[in-house]
């Protein structure tokens, strides 16, 4: 049996395999087996440039409507724990009152903490 490595980002030795994927379940990280470099795309800015990471917390900064439904997704609506994603929608998150989403990161801005 071969042994993973830790989880670079919090360093929790509890990581597993997911086909190419190693995961780790304590804070969510992904990574390539291959090469041990994240997978997120560092290029992924929000609308001010600011760069975003997983695990980071957003606000909306326009109204967006909720393809489907006649629902609105008001402006400055806070998303927190965002995920980034490959794609058109880059962002994968869940909102109160609405469930899981798919959002743009040209829509969002990036909360100071």
């Amino acid at each position: 049996m071969t042994t993973l490595p830790a989880c670079p980002k919090c360093h929790s030795a509890y990581t597993y395999q997911d086909g190419a994927l190693l995961i780790c379940p304590e804070c969510g990280h992904e990574w390539t087996v291959n090469d041990n470099t994240p997978t997120e795309n560092a290029n992924i800015r929000d609308s001010a440039g600011n760069i975003l990471q997983d695990g980071d917390t957003v606000t909306v900064i326009k109204d967006l409507k909720v393809k489907g439904s006649s629902s609105v997704v008001k402006i400055g609506t806070k998303v927190k724990n965002i995920r980034l994603v490959e794609g058109d929608h880059d962002i994968d998150c869940k909102i109160d009152g609405f469930g899981a989403m798919s959002l743009k990161s040209e829509f969002v801005k990036k909360v100071q903490e």
